[in-house]
């Protein structure tokens, strides 16, 4: 016979281990606001667009396929940009402490769709270095390309700016502790039906003729360590007692 579960038995099993998932839930939010907040290190993030524009030459030689062109020609800019040949120029002139591996680490170039803009971003923890690394490595790619590929069509349309208390784009607190609670109440919900399940104990009389399919003839109640003493005294004696309780009130 398959044992079956209604939806009243899970609401009393979330009901009954109520205090845990609430528990759970709270030390969860309260771990990730602690290590939002005060140990993960803010990464702060700047941008500069390039625009790359067609050549006389270019347009002459490729006026059939210019689309296709163009996105070869972009995605070929966006791997020079992140080249050796230019990361360790804007190592040397910015006097960067850092490996060419740990600044093409910190960018990320990506072109906008249907466009010839491409979009040059830069993660730092300081948010003036991150400004400085977008925009020397904007200048040296426009500076360098014409003599890596003999062509001069790339233009910087935005610099990178700092701006007035200025966010950072991660850690995002309030974020990571939406995220916290949702996994802290699954994790309280999903241990509370595991000790649900694992629970063989029987705690009420209701209990008894559910499993057992018997019927309760009687309970016997729960004594106090008072009652058990004023039981075991004679009728005279506990009349005394009572007596005495009630003129020292």
């Amino acid at each position: 016979m398959e044992e079956t579960i209604s939806l009243k038995e899970l609401l009393e099993t979330l009901r009954k281990r109520l205090r845990l998932i609430i528990s759970i839930t709270l030390i969860a939010i309260l771990i990730s606001g602690v290590v939002s907040y005060f140990f993960l290190t803010p990464i702060y993030q700047a941008s500069t667009q390039l625009l790359v524009n067609k050549s006389k030459d270019q347009e002459t030689a490729y006026q059939y396929n210019e689309v296709q062109t163009n996105l070869q020609l972009i995605n070929t800019y966006n791997v020079i940009i992140k080249s050796p040949a230019i990361l360790e120029l804007v190592i040397k002139d910015l006097h960067l402490d850092m490996t060419v591996k740990e600044l093409n680490e910190k960018i990320t170039v990506q072109n906008e769709k249907d466009s010839q803009v491409v979009n040059l971003s830069v993660q730092d923890t300081s948010a003036a270095t991150a400004a400085k690394i977008a925009n020397k490595t904007a200048q040296v790619f426009q500076k360098e390309i014409s003599k890596i590929m003999n062509i001069d069509n790339v233009s910087i349309l935005a610099k990178a700016e700092i701006g007035d208390n200025q966010a950072p784009i991660k850690p995002q607190p309030l974020l990571n502790i939406a995220i916290a609670m949702v996994v802290g109440l699954m994790a309280g919900v999903g241990l509370a039906f595991l000790l649900e399940y694992f629970d063989n104990t029987i705690k009420t009389e209701q209990e008894i003729e559910t499993i057992l399919g018997l019927p309760v003839l009687g309970v016997i109640p729960t004594m106090e360590e008072a009652d058990v003493k004023t039981a075991g005294k004679s009728r005279p004696e506990r009349n005394a007692r009572l007596r005495g309780e009630t003129l020292g009130s």
